[in-house]
């Protein structure tokens, strides 16, 4: 059965020989083998045409990298199997005056951008008393191989089941060196910290307390910064019961069969999200809802296995994923199982108009709006780029001029970080180069 379903994977997705087709792509070869730049550290390039179906560029394709944020492709991929058209915002029941629910790991209630108010005026409107009923998490507030020195990091907040204002403090310059702070709870939770000084403004975090700490210079006037907060259920609560202005009990309470599901946002909203600005919340948060929509409880790598179990398995190479956004150094991808992916994606989504609209569109929006040039007035890329400390990687899709459609997956792994500008800048070259001669 296992043979069985490899073979009807690689008919879905295609075969990958080189054969004499490839010999077409030998000065992009040359260019890849031949730079100085990207033969300065490890990198792997795997270029794939759509059209028929088979590798026609590799280079280190078979060889493990980490792929920093390219893990986000991974995660919209499991979403697109595992999520609805709808993303669960709240599961409730209504026993006579009393209306109990349950977090379903919904990352957009409260959110500064993305909140659709339809649970905050469901719960606000109710004449109903309201209980909060815990779950059971399997996920602990940071996945495996997170960084604990980026705790106070706008990029790392915690992982929850019942995520409230995006899990961060959001601090903006009004003025007379003064901020706002929401969640206002938090107003009156700062401290001086001399400690910080260091000629100009700073703010961070307690490591184990809600204590916000800054230092003694003049706060700028375009200041804004966001701190994740110490994520507890009292807590959430707490901020919900505030700014509804009701009485919110916690209590403890089996979840019944019969239990409703409040939907908030459109599945695909949240998606292009997550990829654009490379959100990591988002991504860790849609792989807790996936967990509870399939599984019924909180534990993503239950959703892990499955994907592993039922496609990442049949891909050319073990993939090795510790959490959904990419923050871990503990994953492992290699460029060949990149494309997989992609390849995979882009047969669930076949109308390249709706797929693009999930990947940065380069020199248009995203985290590529500024790495490239349009070619004849219109964008050729439309990928994810993946960036932590001494990883820059992109992958997604290319339009050449002549009409190609290709995949790539293009990583960069153990450079010295100052060189990263010129590892971006190269791959930018030899990018274009195939959009115009190809």
């Amino acid at each position: 059965m296992k043979f069985l379903k490899k073979i009807l994977f690689f008919l879905a997705v295609g075969t990958y020989s080189f054969s004499s087709f490839a010999q077409q792509y030998n000065d992009v070869y040359t260019k890849l083998q031949q730079s100085p730049i990207l033969n300065d550290h490890f990198f792997g390039f795997s270029l794939y045409d759509l059209d028929s179906n088979r590798f026609v560029v590799d280079i280190n394709g078979h060889k493990h990298f980490t792929p920093a944020s390219n893990t986000k492709v991974f995660t919209l991929y499991a979403a697109l199997e595992l999520l609805g058209d709808s993303i669960p915002g709240l599961q409730y029941v209504e026993k006579g005056d009393s209306l109990l629910f349950w977090g379903t790991g919904d990352p957009t209630f409260l959110h500064s951008k993305m909140d659709s108010h339809i649970v905050y005026n469901f719960l606000k409107k109710t004449d109903k008393k309201l209980f909060y009923v815990p779950s059971p998490m399997r996920n602990r507030f940071f996945a495996a191989g997170w960084s604990m020195d980026d705790f106070d990091a706008y990029y790392q907040p915690e992982i929850a089941v019942l995520p409230i204002y995006g899990n961060v403090v959001t601090f903006r310059a009004t003025g007379n060196n003064k901020m706002s702070i929401v969640p206002a709870y938090f107003q009156d939770k700062q401290a001086i910290q001399p400690m910080l000084d260091k000629g100009q403004f700073a703010l961070s975090r307690s490591f184990t307390e809600n204590e916000f700490l800054q230092s003694r210079e003049n706060i700028p006037a375009n200041y804004v910064n966001e701190i994740p907060f110490k994520y507890s259920d009292d807590l959430a609560i707490k901020l919900l019961s505030d700014t509804l202005n009701k009485k919110i009990q916690i209590i403890d309470y089996n979840k019944p069969i019969d239990v409703k599901t409040l939907y908030s946002n459109a599945t695909n909203y949240v998606l292009r999200e997550m990829m654009l600005p490379s959100d990591n919340y988002l991504a860790e948060q849609i792989l807790m809802m996936a967990s509870l929509q399939n599984f019924k409880k909180f534990d993503t790598y239950l959703v892990r296995n499955w994907m592993q179990d039922n496609y990442y398995k049949y891909y050319s190479d073990e993939t090795v994923l510790h959490d959904g956004s990419g923050l871990s150094s503990y994953n492992k991808i290699s460029p060949q199982s990149m494309v997989d992916v992609l390849v995979a994606i882009k047969n669930k989504i076949p109308d390249e108009t709706k797929r693009f609209k999930l990947f940065s569109a380069a020199g248009v929006d995203g985290t590529l709006k500024r790495a490239y040039s349009k070619d004849l007035g219109v964008p050729f890329i439309f990928a994810k780029t993946g960036t932590i400390t001494s990883v820059y990687c992109q992958s997604g899709y290319l339009i050449t001029r002549s009409g190609k459609r290709l995949a790539f997956s293009f990583l960069n792994n153990n450079f010295i970080d100052e060189k990263g500008s010129n590892i971006r800048k190269e791959m930018v070259n030899i990018m274009t180069y195939i959009r115009q001669n190809y």
